[in-house]
């Protein structure tokens, strides 16, 4: 089946079958690998990508779904608030093994688009879905909160 996506600003045609989640189509059709395949079910985050400019689990969204939809990977953000995001990544040095940082990142983007400047809690429970065996917790909620006062700059 062909199927039209926007995604990162493109208009690409993918032949899917129905049921196929959109994680696939991004990393084997399109070769985007900046989505990663963590858990399958919805519950690491590590597939995270914007559809409509809110953080989605990818592995979940079936492709047919996402037709007519505004998808932004890892690999196309951009703005004010992605730019504050990734500095203040790299400035706290937050990643040690990097598998789960682009779900991270784009979980942190969402948060700091919808909530600008948010407390700890507001980060625990906005970033529970997205899982890091290194355990990055305290660098990525620290990242967060830089690039929150970044942002107010």
């Amino acid at each position: 089946m062909s199927i039209t996506l926007t995604i990162n600003g493109e208009r690409r045609d993918v032949d899917a079958e129905p049921g196929t989640p959109l994680l696939w189509v991004l990393r084997d059709e399109l070769d985007m690998t900046g989505t990663k395949f963590g858990c399958g079910v919805a519950a690491c985050g590590a597939c995270t990508v914007h559809i409509d400019g809110q953080p989605t689990r990818s592995c979940m969204t079936f492709v047919e779904d996402a037709a007519e939809t505004e998808i932004t990977t890892i690999e196309g953000i951009n703005g004010k608030v992605a730019e504050a995001v990734q500095q203040s990544w790299r400035d706290l040095d937050v990643v040690q093994c990097g598998y789960c940082q682009s779900g991270q990142i784009m979980s942190a983007i969402g948060l700091l688009s919808e909530t600008p400047n948010p407390t700890d809690a507001d980060i625990d429970a906005y970033m529970s879905g997205n899982a890091c065996r290194c355990a990055t917790y305290q660098r990525i909620r620290a990242a967060i909160h830089d690039a929150a006062g970044k942002l107010e700059a």
